[in-house]
């Protein structure tokens, strides 16, 4: 099984993105914003022109990031998942650079990160988007459906919001909350409801044949 993890909102309590803007960037960020929330623009433009507003040093740009709140359950799922040989990705319309400083505080900067990419020049911070494609309907930076649709082995989803919807109705088993369970529900798309990544984690114990469920799980200090 593949396991693929939406970032912010799922991993993270809040979005990592909007964290940084609303601290650091240029307050032109939110006009941007709100062309996306009219649909005037895709997630990928959006995002592009919003990250060369972001004015901090990186130093302060970390140190911000390190603020940001994550799932205190993720780390035991990812320890749960590599001792029953489950692979897990993140797969994100986030930054890159931001979802890898995030987990490095937990140790699991290990993780495969699928997510547009930040760079660092020398006069400022550029984002572009390799993973995106031109027949995406939504013009997100990460077509995650193309991502997902590559796999052979069984998949498994774990999402919350707006950037989650294409991709709902590939994998063979959904986890979904927030936005992402109401539009699930609305389409008739199967799916397991969670909180947080203690609910999937016991849920996958449950589902999964020959998983030992008293195999201890122990948080990262």
């Amino acid at each position: 099984m593949h396991v693929f993890c939406d970032f912010d909102g799922t991993i993270t309590r809040e979005d990592a993105t909007d964290f940084i803007l609303s601290r650091l960037a240029d307050p032109r960020w939110e006009a941007i914003e709100q062309e996306w929330k009219l649909g005037h623009i895709g997630s990928a433009e959006c995002m592009r022109r919003q990250i060369p507003l972001i004015t901090a040093s990186k130093e302060t740009l970390d140190a911000t990031l390190d603020a940001v709140e994550i799932d205190a359950d993720f780390y035991d799922f990812v320890r749960f998942c590599e001792a029953q040989s489950i692979r897990v990705s993140i797969l994100s319309d986030g930054v890159d650079y931001f979802i890898r400083r995030i987990l490095s505080r937990i140790g699991l900067q290990h993780l495969p990160i699928i997510a547009n990419r930040f760079t660092i020049t020398e006069t400022g911070y550029e984002l572009d988007s390799p993973y995106a494609i031109e027949s995406c309907a939504s013009a997100a930076g990460v077509c995650k459906c193309k991502v997902v649709d590559k796999g052979r082995e069984p998949r498994m989803y774990v999402g919350d919001g707006q950037s989650d919807f294409c991709v709902s109705d590939k994998p063979e088993l959904v986890f979904a909350k927030g936005k992402l369970a109401s539009f699930c529900a609305r389409n008739a798309t199967p799916f397991v409801a969670y909180e947080d990544f203690s609910d999937v984690t016991q849920a996958l114990q449950r589902l999964l044949p020959g998983v030992d469920t008293h195999e201890p799980i122990h948080a990262f200090a």
